[in-house]
Parts: C-alpha cells; structure tokens; sequence
C-alpha cells in the first residue's frame, strides 16, 4: 500500500510539474544603482539575503563600486547586471565617465545631470548637447570592460534613466556591444522579445505601506504563465542618503527605505509563496535552453512517468531530472523543495568543470598536459623530491593516476595552511601514469595549477570562455582556507546549468556555431585513458554489471552503452549519450548510485527512438 502511495504521489507531482512549466507566474525582481552609495549597495545585498531581489544592476563609474564588487563576489549566486551610465543626477554628488567624451559631460567633467530637457536644469540634459555615437561607443565599452574584469559573473546590461535606448542607433550599438560579449541586453523592447512584461506600481506608493500595498495589489493582476520584470531602487534611511537629492525629488533617503521594506516584506514574501509565483533572474529568463515535444524529438513521452514510478518504488530520493535530445529540453522535473532556479551541491561533477578549465588554458598555450606538475610550485616542494613526484604530470592528475596515497590526501581536506604544499609532501605509493585511485585533491591541484597560469580561479576563468556563452550564471564555488576553489568538489549550480555543459561536450565544443574548445579535446577527455575498477567497487564485480568498470578519461567516467558521464555523490550525474543524441541530467540524495543508473539504462534509455 505504501508503495501504491508513493507511485500515485509521484504521478500527481508529474502532472503537476508539467502544468507548472506552463501556467507558472515567474517574476524577476530588480534592484538598480548598487555602486552608487554604501547605502544602497547594503541594502540591495539585504534585499537580495533576506528578500525578493532576484537581480542587482551596478553601476561602475559611481564612488562606491569596489566595495559593491567585494559584496558581489561574496554574493556569486545573485544575477548581476551591468547599469551603463551617461547621467549623474544627484546635487551633492557626481560621477564621470572613463574615457574623454565632452559631448556628454559639463564644464567640470561630470556626467549631466538628465537624459531629457528638465526646466530645472536647463542645458544640462544629454539630448540637449552634442554627444556622438563614437563617444557613447567608447564609453560602454569602457564601463563594460571594467565591469567583467571585476564581476565576471555579469549576464547582461541595462541603462540608468534609459541611456540604452534613448535613441535608435544608440540602441542598435548597445545590442551589438552586448552581442560581443556574450551578454543580453534588457530594455523594454528587447525584454518583450523575450516574453517579459514591465510591471509598476497600480496605486500610489510614497509611503512604506503604500509600496506594499501596492506592490500586493499589482501581484495580483498577474496572469497565470506570464513572466514580469519589476524594479526599484533599494537605499536605507540613514545620513548618507538624506543628502542625496536633485530638485523635484527630495525625499530620497525615506522613499528608498521604503523600497527595502517591501523588498524584504514577510507579507509580499508569503504572497508571492501562496500565488505560487517563481521568482527567476535574467539568465533564467533570456537564456533557457530550447524546450521541445517529446515525440517531435522521437522520445516516448510515457517513459519519464515510468521511470517515476520506479524510483518511488525503490525508495531513491531524486530532486531532479532533465532530458535533452538533439539540443532540446524534453522532459524536466523537480521533487517538492528543489526547483529549476536554484543551485544544488554537485559534489564531484564539479571535476567535469574544472577538468573543461584545463582544457581551454591547453588550447590558450597556457600549459599542457604533459607539464611537470611540480614546476608550477618550485617554492613549496618537499626538501626532497622523489623520483615519481618529479615525474608527475598535469595527465596523471587529470586520468587519476598520480598515485598519491589517498588517506594522506583525503585528510588534506580538513586542514589549514598552504593544500599544495600539503599534497606535494604526499607520499607517491605507485607509479605516476600506472594505477588509477579515485583522489579528489589529484582535481583541487589541477584548480591551483589553473589559478597559477592564469590568476583566476575556474569560476571566474570559465565566464567569459564557457558560462557566459552557454548562459550559465549564478555559481558558486566553495574555496580552501586560502581562496582557490576546490576544484574536485563544492561547486553549487543549477540542473540546466548541468545539462548545458552535458550538451557542449555532446557537440564537441560547438555552441551556436562557434567552436569555443578545439573538438580533439574532447577526444582526450572522453576516451577512458585505464579500465581499472575504483577502490569501492567490490571484488568479483563483473565489467559488464557495473558503470565504474568501463574506464576513466579527464574527470570523466565511461558508461556502459558507450556513454559517458560526469558524476558526484549521491546521484548527480550528467550522462551524455552520443549515440541517442541526448544528454540525461539527474541531482539527488542516492547513496546506491549505480541503482540509480540502473533505472536509467531500464526505463529512459530504451525511450529513444
């Protein structure tokens, strides 16, 4: 009887989940101008930690934008936007632009005030001066160049007071500037193009409680599948904004308290959960993989409730599912308390990630495979180097054959002090190159070798290479005591995310017809490099039975029916399947990983027409 729950428990969640990708409300929630006040830039953090903000838009020529880049980087997984800047309209304090540009600034150098004649500010608007298109040009990029030096993880640009789309061929410039680096522009044409409503306020909002109140009533004018956009400007009621005004609008540092009370409103947070309405980033919303019909994709559309069901029945503690086939979503699920907008842990797929790291620093010529691992750290070594530690190289730690002992390294993990020099003073039991032990700081060494030849750790080297060009965002990436990520584990990301690394290695390194990694990399990651079975595996375990017998490649593993997967504790897996053209993602909490498998091979494997 308990089983026939669960099965029926599972079907309703189905049904619904599929109802869901429909009918859903999605919302994003954004909050413009971090950079130009300690105030401001606080508050959005608060609204973003303890609120409803789903997207802050810094601005980079304003006095406060170290510090909103330190709390940006400590904060990885809040969508980041670009706020492009050509005004500066505040009385008491000013900003101005990076590059030489007198069309667009006054007598002293500052930004003007406005973007369009105001009678209280008379010749101090941009459309009443003589800017040109080769100053706005050279600014953006200025400002966009700076940003992604120091926020890698930006996804997009929009205008402060409009200055993106104030006029037509500025706006054609800023879409090809964001086409360039691999960013989404959002305006409100560009954002209709993607299906996003702008949504404002519906009643009078000076006040605190007039913002919520109106905030509540607008949320309920929502139409049941429609995506909306909503944006204010978070700051506290303290002494630094009392004196931040322009004529015609005084009341800065209370109006602006006003918008961190409802962005941080139990009352709007418990709506908004009982509307169910998903609040979703920009990412989510301008950058989703295609969604498709199972049987326009030759997929039988029962086979996800089959599979399901089988799960349920042998008690496995799935959080969430996607299938692609050729490029395309078919299928996507999500257990209660996990969702398509939120990171979960990937422990060990994490390898996958930064194994794909090293790969874009050998096509850079930033290293090879074959380098000694020890010359990247001629400070730390051990007083004596032995003869296999001077052999070991960058391929032994990639294919798990450094032969490290796994005890000593393991025990790395929860110490203090330099991991490298802790790893090198490991004693080497085998051969370099000869025997393969599953050793996750072999991975961590590999992060440390990459911050090495490049100064950046792999999250903030695979932006601009990977992520941004996949529309990947919002990662993040535990650290050791010294600030390197981990590299073999601690990476936290989204499923699709998952399912969109899946699908660059299915295309080789091709996204939207570019070639972002050299295909005969993928010929080196994916072909199993040693067939020795893992130190878990049990004896006796025959190769045919099992998908950690079928050989190791770069932080990949081989599956059987010629597939191969990244794979991390407790069931996350992506397995990429050449021969079906598809790419199976799964997250979950299932110790007995290679049931987990087996159901796939049983159930999902066979739908593929």
């Amino acid at each position: 009887m308990k089983k026939l729950l669960l099965v029926f428990a599972v079907l309703q969640l189905t049904v619904a989940l599929r109802a869901q990708q429909h009918e859903t409300t999605r919302l994003i929630v954004r909050a413009d101008d971090m950079g130009s006040s300690h105030s401001a830039n606080q508050a959005i953090i608060k609204c973003y930690t303890e609120g409803i903000v789903t997207s802050g838009e810094v601005m980079v020529v304003t006095p406060w934008f170290p510090e909103a880049v330190r709390l940006l980087n400590e904060n990885r997984a809040l969508d980041v936007g670009l706020h492009l800047v050509l005004t500066s309209e505040w009385d008491n304090i000013k900003w101005r632009p990076l590059t030489h540009c007198p069309g667009l600034t006054d007598k002293n150098g500052y930004f003007f005030p406005m973007m369009w004649p105001n009678p209280n500010y008379p010749g101090q608007a941009v459309m009443e001066n003589k800017w040109t298109l080769n100053e706005i040009e050279q600014e953006f990029r200025a400002q966009i160049e700076l940003a992604l030096i120091n926020i890698p993880q930006i996804t997009h640009i929009s205008g402060h007071m409009g200055v993106t789309d104030f006029n037509p061929e500025v706006e054609a410039l800023t879409n090809r500037l964001a086409s360039e680096y691999n960013l989404i522009h959002v305006c409100g044409k560009n954002e209709e193009s993607f299906g996003i409503s702008g949504a404002g306020y519906n009643n009078s909002h000076t006040t605190s409680a007039e913002k919520e109140s109106a905030f509540i009533g607008l949320v309920n004018t929502f139409e049941a599948g429609k995506m909306y956009m909503f944006l204010d400007h978070p700051a506290f009621d303290d002494s630094e904004m009392q004196a931040v005004h322009h004529i015609g609008y005084e009341n800065v540092a209370a109006d602006r308290q006003g918008v961190v009370d409802l962005f941080t409103s139990p009352k709007v947070k418990l709506l908004l959960q009982e509307k169910n309405i998903q609040l979703i980033s920009y990412n989510d919303a301008t950058r989703p993989l295609t969604r498709s019909n199972p049987d326009q994709e030759q997929f039988d559309t029962s086979a996800v409730d089959t599979y399901l069901e089988a799960v349920a029945r042998n008690n496995q503690d799935l959080h969430s599912l996607m299938i692609l086939r050729h490029g395309k979503v078919i299928a996507e699920h999500w257990a209660k308390g996990f969702s398509a907008y939120k990171n979960h842990v990937l422990h060990s797929v994490s390898k996958a990630f930064t194994s794909t790291a090293i790969g874009f620093a050998v096509a850079e010529n930033r290293l090879r495979v074959t380098d000694k691992v020890i010359s990247f750290f001629p400070d730390i070594l051990p007083d004596t180097v032995s003869e296999w530690l001077a052999a070991l190289d960058i391929r032994d730690l990639l294919t798990m054959t450094s032969g490290f002992d796994i005890k000593a390294s393991d025990d790395i993990r929860n110490q203090p002090g330099n991991w490298e020099k802790l790893c090198l003073s490991v004693p080497i039991t085998s051969k370099p190159g000869e025997k393969f032990i599953y050793n996750s700081m072999n991975t961590y060494l590999l992060s440390a070798i990459l911050k090495k030849v490049t100064g950046q750790n792999p999250t903030d080297y695979l932006y601009p290479r990977l992520f941004r060009p996949l529309g990947i965002a919002g990662v993040v990436w535990e650290k050791n005591p010294e600030g390197i990520e981990k590299g073999g584990w601690g990476l936290h990301a989204k499923t699709e995310d998952l399912a969109k690394l899946g699908q660059f290695y299915l295309q080789r390194g091709k996204w939207e017809g570019k070639q972002l990694l050299p295909e005969s990399w993928f010929d080196e990651a994916t072909t199993a490099s040693h067939k020795q079975a893992p130190q878990w595996v049990m004896p006796g375990t025959k190769a045919k039975d099992s998908d950690w017998m079928q050989g190791y490649g770069y932080q990949l593993w081989r599956c059987r029916h010629n597939a191969y997967r990244a794979d991390g504790a407790y069931g996350q897996f992506i397995i990429v399947i050449p021969g079906k053209d598809a790419v199976i993602v799964t997250t979950a909490n299932i110790a007995a990983m290679q049931d987990e498998i087996n159901l796939i091979w049983e159930y999902l494997l066979p739908a593929f027409r």
